[in-house]
């Protein structure tokens, strides 16, 4: 089989309804890999219809995530002969973003997908898209008016937290903890997507009796991840467990712990990269699971922006329109199923 056939998307029915069975692929060079929706001629959504022209926008690909959301949204389109995809840069900051997209909405593609460097600073650009008639998929950073999007998918970042810290609690209430010392490194602070990780893994340790004893954030980045990880380590001369929120800057946060000579707590990463997924399945580090947030969104936001570009409807619903409001699962990866995930990791 080839790349594409490598990795399934954690999207449920949704995604077969929205067409055929999605197979993908990630891994550190996603422009070679990605998640996309093969044809299926039991479907008729999966048949080419009227030309749907999708105006796409998304941040720098300066870290391996969001590579892979721009590498997905691009295969995917590629994938439908009745698709063409407009992509504009995202600039630096999300004032470039806005002015790109201004060009973009002048230009009245049939539908918009865009993740935003901030949901809330570019509330005001899904707005004036929505007003001029053009459908926006807000992607993974959400918008706070929902008249600023006609559909918002995003993974779960609340359940994403939930699930590190009921791992964490079970694993430490296995250990007979009763007062343990937990470490915390989320991504970008000032992203609801991260206080919303943050406030589910709160609520899952409570259940435990448990709280984080130290939190440092990072910036999405293995340079700040190692920076954020040297910190709490320094802070923390004793640990039991550890919740960082990135694989990514995971790499960092590994590379810090490795040179603190430390190896006293366990740790769970986030996202479910591959090579978060091969250090769990060596079971040779710190590192005993993660927790998925899957870049395979941008493939089913291309997806199902076409089928609101051609006025189209999800086959396995009974409703006429795709919905609202879309969340992935976040599903826990650890050494008993890591093989299974292996083909998962971006």
């Amino acid at each position: 089989m080839s790349a594409l056939s490598r990795r399934r998307i954690l999207f449920g029915g949704a995604a077969v309804g929205a067409g055929a069975l999605l197979t993908a692929c990630t891994s550190n060079t996603p422009e070679n890999d990605a998640q996309v929706k093969t044809g299926d001629d039991t479907n008729a959504n999966a048949q080419p219809g009227t030309k749907v022209v999708i105006g796409f926008s998304a941040p720098a690909a300066d870290h391996g995530w969001i590579a892979a959301i721009t590498a997905n949204a691009k295969a995917q389109a590629q994938a439908y002969s009745d698709v063409e995809l407009r992509s504009v840069e995202a600039g630096a900051d999300a004032a470039a973003q806005r002015a790109a997209l201004a060009t973009l909405i002048s230009q009245k593609p049939n539908v918009i997908v865009m993740l935003p460097h901030d949901g809330k600073e570019l509330n005001a650009t899904g707005l004036e898209a929505m007003r001029a008639g053009i459908p926006v998929v807000n992607l993974d950073r959400a918008f706070p008016s929902a008249a600023a999007y006609r559909l918002q998918i995003k993974g779960d970042n609340y359940g994403m937290g939930l699930a590190a810290g009921m791992y964490i609690g079970e694993q430490l209430k296995a250990k007979g903890a009763s007062n343990p010392i937990i470490g915390e490194i989320p991504g970008i602070d000032s992203l609801e997507l991260t206080q919303e990780r943050t406030q589910g893994f709160n609520a899952a340790l409570a259940v435990y009796g448990f709280k984080v004893a130290n939190r440092r954030p990072a910036e999405f980045t293995a340079d700040t991840g190692q920076a954020a990880a040297t910190s709490l380590l320094q802070a923390l001369p004793k640990m039991d467990a550890l919740w960082n929120h990135d694989d990514d800057q995971g790499i960092g946060v590994l590379a810090a712990i490795k040179q603190a000579n430390r190896s006293e707590f366990f740790m769970v990463g986030g996202a479910g990269s591959k090579a978060a997924i091969d250090a769990i399945a060596k079971d040779d580090s710190v590192l005993k699971a993660t927790v998925t947030y899957s870049p395979s969104m941008a493939s089913s936001a291309i997806s199902l922006a076409r089928l609101i570009g051609q006025g189209k409807g999800m086959s396995d619903l009974v409703e006429l329109q795709v919905p609202k409001e879309i969340m992935l699962a976040s599903e826990t990866i650890t050494k008993e199923n890591a093989a299974k995930y292996a083909k998962l990791g971006f």
